[in-house]
C-alpha cells in the first residue's frame, strides 16, 4: 500500500522541469518537494506527495478535508491513551 499526503505549496525554485523543487506546507512541518510531474503546479495550489515527489494537483477543499481527518485521527490517539496509558501502538 502505498500513501501520499497533501500538502500547499509556498515556493518554487529553479526552471528545469525535471529538477524544479518547491517547499511545501504539510500542516505546518515544511519539506523540499520535487515539482516533476506537476510542471503545471502554482505556488499556494495543494499538491499529493509521495516519497518526495509532487504526484498530482489536488483540489483545495479536498486537501482541508483530508488535514481535518487527519486531526481526528491524532484526537483519538490521544484520548485513547488516556483511556489505556502505554498501550502498543499498532503498525
Amino acid at each position: 500500500m502505498c500513501l501520499a499526503v497533501p500538502g500547499r505549496v509556498i515556493s518554487i525554485e529553479g526552471d528545469d522541469p525535471l529538477t524544479r523543487q518547491g517547499r511545501v506546507d504539510f500542516g505546518g512541518i515544511v519539506k523540499p518537494v520535487n515539482l516533476a510531474y506537476v510542471p503545471d503546479v502554482r505556488e499556494q495550489d495543494y499538491v499529493l506527495v509521495h516519497v518526495g515527489f509532487a504526484i498530482t494537483v489536488v483540489d483545495p477543499h479536498e486537501a482541508e478535508r483530508v488535514f481535518h481527518y487527519l486531526e481526528c485521527l491524532e484526537t483519538l490517539e490521544q484520548e485513547a491513551d488516556e483511556l489505556e496509558p502505554g498501550r502498543p501502538v499498532p503498525q
